[in-house]
Formats: C-alpha cells, structure tokens, sequence
C-alpha cells in the first residue's frame, strides 16, 4: 500500500482554495492507476486573515493544520511534512497555478526510480508565467546547473513529489518562499535523484506574494550560499580560472608586444597589464580559497565530501597535493629570473630591456609563495581530518578504507 501525502501552503488564499482542493482529491483514481492507494491532502493555514481555513474546515477527506502566526511559505510546507503519513509527499500552491491532475505522472516516476520528482513549468509544456519571472527562473536554473553540475530547468517549481526519506537528507529548509530552490540546491548535492516532468502553469487567482526583486534576491544568495556550503571550489575555482586565464592573455599579449620591439608602454597598455596582474594575483587567492574551503567543509562534516571543480578526477593525485612542489618550483624560477634581471641592471643594462623580466620575476615569487603556504594549510587540514576519522574508526564508529594506505580526504575530496 503507497500513501501520497499531499500538502498545500495557504495563506489568505479564498479566492482559488475550494477549487485546488476539490482537484486535488479528484486524482485518487488516475493515482491508483500508476500505484498509489491511499491519497492524504493537508492544507496548512499560515494564519490566514480571510475565509480560507473556514471554506477548507468545510471540505470533507482534508486534514487542516492551523498557524497560531503567519511563519512563511517554507514553514507551513514543513509542518505539512511533519504531519504527513505518506511513503510519498507532495506539495503545491493554493493559487491554482499547478495543476494537481500532473501528482500520478510525477508519482509513477518516484515509484520507477526517482527519489525527487520535480513539475517543471520551463520544460516545454504551455505556461502563463509572467516574462520577468520566466526570465528570473531560467537564471536560476542556469546558475544551480552550473554550480551542481547537474541540469535542472525549473530549480524554483512549487510542484514537486519525493520519497520521505530525502528530508533528513536536505534539511534544514528555510521558512520563505525560497524553500524550494534550496531544496533543489541541497538535493543536488546530496547526489539525491531527480526527475523533471513538463507541465503547464496557469494564472494565479488572487494577488501574487512573490516580489520579483527581493525575493529574487533571496533566491539568489540562497542558491550561492548554500553551494559554499557543500562544494566551495566549485564557484570559487570557476571565478579563479576565469581571472586567472584573463591575466594570462593580457600576459601573452604583453611578452608578444615586447617581443616585437615595444620597451615603452602607452596609458591603455600600462592600464591593460595593471589589470592582468590584478586578475592573476585575485584569481590565484581566490581559487585556493575555494580549495581551502573544500578541507574545512569535510573536516566541519566529519565526513568525506565527494565534490570537486570539475566533478571527475583531473588529476591524481588531486591538484592542490602538488602545490608544494609547484610552488617552490615557481618560487625557485622567480627569484632566479629576479637575481639575474637585477645582476644585468648593476652592470648597466638599460631598464627598458628589463622591466618585463623584473615584473615576471615578482609575479613568480608571490604566486610560488602562495601555492606553498597554502599547501601547508592543507596538509594541516588534512591531518586535522584524518585525525578525526582515525579517532571513529578506532571507537568503531566507521570502517577503514580496502586499502589503509590511502587518506579517506585525498580519496573522496575532488578540488580540481
């Protein structure tokens, strides 16, 4: 026997209740079709100020749950979920914009495989989404698939149905309306499985809650943050490469200028190599940043964290465990090239044949003393971590790698 628990957020929604939940415990026959008994609805009452608990109150086969205060979107969600008996939940507004008729589709695929069943409003099926928030949408599901890595076309939908289970996995959840691109956010790096289904989305009934600005914002900063805080080098390296591959063109361009007999810069070249140089420098401490982060995410999780930069194994072993010798490499290089530069400049070599040179031998320097300090922080942070491991294992509280030889962080922390 499969039970769906469906839950429906209300707050000041008279106007299209009766008729979302009137179509919502229509669908108990088209759900039997695809395996699903039993059908809960839930309507949770954010404290409404209007008839809607009392119109609900009179609806027969719904459970209401009432709000002393108004606590948000996100809050009644997850009091409907605390509520819910269900093996499946499932969730939708009040406002008549998601069609309930869609719950088997989005349940036969739970039931085939999927651990997250998403009704996506972006994925070709008919819409009356309004354009700025069609837009909205289309960069936030542009941005989650960039920093997880995974391709999802609607990371905001409020139609979705999942296996119970997942929520100890994904919470905390916040109590706002961006409750569902967190949710989305957390699910793909909690390496959850996730199904898109197209649907169509109508018209809302009644007066919007959603501030495309703020609540954009909001969206925004939630999907970022809560990226930091499972796979920091994923934005931290793109943002560093970036920075760094401009500084080497703007590089490449100025060592072809010299080459070709140019010793004296004009105020757009002097501007241009200022910024190449900034961006190298930022790019680089931005980048190891990301990395740091990723050490100090497993070592706060006592766990291994399978994520990385590219979401497969570049390098073996990974990048940052060469920075020791790459930076002394390149640290080596610097003062070498600096010792002859200057040796060449007491003996009288003009300094138009050397500025180039004495700049390069500075960029060597700093960039080999930044990829050694900062394998040395991560070496600190590695033991720290395998410190803590070693300690469970000896509790017996995890079990020690097939080969004991290997550190469980260098194996399971990708960071390039």
């Amino acid at each position: 026997m499969t039970t769906l628990s469906v839950v429906i957020p209300a707050y000041n929604e008279e106007d299209g209740i009766r008729d979302i939940v009137h179509r919502v415990l229509a669908i108990k026959e088209d759900l039997e079709r695809v395996g699903v008994n039993n059908l809960e609805l839930i309507v949770v009452n954010d404290c409404s100020h209007d008839k809607t608990a009392e119109i609900v109150s009179l609806i027969e086969g719904v459970k209401l749950v009432n709000h002393a205060r108004n606590k948000g979107y996100g809050a009644a969600l997850k009091t409907g979920f605390s509520q819910a008996q269900g093996e499946l939940i499932g969730f939708l507004d009040a406002d008549g914009t998601y069609p309930p008729e869609y719950f088997p589709q989005l349940c036969q695929v739970v039931l085939n495989g999927a651990e997250l069943a998403i009704g996506s409003r972006m994925a070709g099926a008919k819409s009356q989404m309004p354009l700025t928030r069609r837009i909205g949408n289309i960069f936030f599901a542009s941005l989650l698939s960039l920093v997880g890595r995974h391709q999802i076309t609607d990371s905001a939908s409020g139609m979705r149905v999942f296996k119970r289970e997942i929520l100890e996995r994904i919470y905390p959840l916040p109590d706002g309306l961006n409750l569902t691109p967190i949710m989305s956010t957390r699910a793909i790096h909690e390496h959850i499985e996730m199904a898109e289904v197209p649907i169509p989305y109508s018209e809302r009934l009644g007066r919007s809650k959603l501030s495309v600005v703020r609540d954009g914002t909001i969206f925004l900063r939630s999907i970022i943050w809560t990226a930091l805080a499972y796979n920091p080098v994923r934005i931290f390296g793109i943002v560093g490469l970036v920075l760094v591959g401009l500084s080497l063109a703007i590089g490449l361009e100025v060592v072809l200028a010299r080459l070709s007999g140019i010793a004296y810069l004009g105020a757009w070249e002097v501007a241009t190599l200022f910024v190449g140089l900034v961006a190298g420098l930022t790019g680089l401490n931005i980048f190891v940043l990301g990395v740091t982060f990723n050490y100090l995410v497993a070592l706060l999780n006592k766990r291994p964290i399978r994520q990385g930069l590219f979401g497969f194994r570049l390098f073996n072993p990974p990048l940052d465990q060469h920075f020791g010798w790459m930076g002394a490499l390149t640290l080596v290089a610097g003062l070498v090239l600096g010792s002859i530069s200057l040796g060449l400049g007491v003996n009288g070599w003009e300094i138009e044949r050397l500025w180039l040179y004495l700049l390069a031998s500075a960029m060597l320097i700093l960039v080999g003393m930044e990829l050694a300090i900062d394998w040395i922080i991560l070496r600190v942070l590695d033991e720290l971590s395998q410190r803590e491991i070693l300690a469970q294992e000896d509790l017996g509280l995890t079990q020690r790698p097939e080969n004991p030889n290997v550190s469980l962080t260098q194996t399971d922390i990708e960071v390039a």
